[in-house]
């Protein structure tokens, strides 16, 4: 009974879990003038997660996560155009889009080392930024997707220019999508992906499957990149080419990076800290804030980030991995 107990530990929700969650709940009530960055931090956070899920938990590195950000975007934004513009139906059509695109990809994800992976991860997302490209006809090009109306979320709730409906909308997902990667991180096929990540050789010799395991968790994520994509398409009406670009990508890892990967709420933390940074320092000023974000990335590897972020230190030995 003490074994399962310790065993069973790791996947309880903590007190402190439900305290944070109700203040990101309370969020766009609090500050209604901001939920556009709530929006965004939302979206980003979601994007985050699927990152961390290959990435913090499976050991997959990738440089081109936004290609199915990209392909989810497109996807949702389309759809909306020249079928119909229900939102929910949207976002199960980008998200079913980016879990397609992580279904055809993964073959060449998870055979070869990492270096083999960051090249075709890298690679397959700049191909899609050439094709949107190429294919201005469809996607808009450089010009991006435009005239993109979504209908009113659930038949009731319209979009609005404060973008307080999309904040709780894309909130939502985030919640369900944190809900659903909480009881998968916990699950055998969880435990058995972080066993992989730390020694792939002990898991074959114990006869597990490794590529199908491998292959199952990169198009979960690719699936809920996809409906990040989908998210910033239906909240803000248009969809570009820079949803495929090299920076949204760097921009996730940067968001991991500064939260933790391994950790569901790191995601979360290092979305909120890398957006409340953008949003101050590109105000503050809009020439050199990268200059200012790359300073404290230097700080925060040099100094590390258990003692930058005590707090977030304590949540995780507390309340074990999210």
């Amino acid at each position: 009974m003490k074994v399962s107990a310790k065993l069973l530990a790791p996947s309880k929700w903590r007190p402190w879990e439900f305290v944070l969650w109700a203040v990101i709940w309370a969020m766009p009530f609090l500050f209604g003038q901001h939920a556009a960055l709530i929006n965004e931090i939302a979206i980003l956070a979601l994007f985050a997660l699927s990152l961390d899920l290959i990435l913090g938990y499976a050991g997959i590195v990738s440089l081109g996560h936004a290609a199915f950000f990209g392909v989810g975007a497109y996807g949702a934004a389309l759809f909306a155009k020249h079928v119909m513009p229900d939102p929910l139906v949207g976002l199960a059509v980008g998200t079913a889009l980016g879990a397609l695109l992580g279904i055809v990809t993964s073959p060449m994800i998870v055979r070869g080392t990492d270096l083999t992976r960051l090249m075709v991860t890298m690679g397959v997302a700049l191909v899609l930024l050439e094709l949107a490209n190429k294919f201005d006809n469809i996607t808009g090009g450089a010009d991006g997707l435009q005239g993109v109306m979504m209908g009113a979320l659930l038949g009731r709730f319209e979009f609005d220019l404060g973008a307080r409906v999309a904040s709780f909308y894309s909130l939502a997902v985030l919640f369900i999508a944190f809900l659903l990667l909480r009881r998968i991180v916990h699950s055998p096929l969880g435990i058995s992906m972080q066993a992989l990540r730390d020694n792939r050789l002990r898991v074959m010799a114990l006869g597990m499957t490794v590529q199908g395991r491998l292959a199952a968790v990169y198009t979960l994520a690719a699936a809920l990149a996809g409906a990040a994509g989908a998210l910033l398409a239906q909240t803000s009406g248009f969809a570009s080419l820079d949803v495929l670009e090299f920076h949204r990508s760097a921009d996730v890892m940067l968001a991991l990076v500064i939260g933790g990967a391994g950790w569901l709420w790191g995601g979360l933390v290092g979305a909120i800290a890398f957006k409340v940074m953008h949003d101050l320092l590109s105000a503050y000023t809009p020439q050199y804030w990268t200059f200012w974000i790359g300073l404290f990335l230097v700080v925060l590897m040099l100094v590390g980030r258990e003692r930058l972020f005590r707090p977030a230190r304590w949540f995780r030995r507390g309340g074990g991995q999210a």
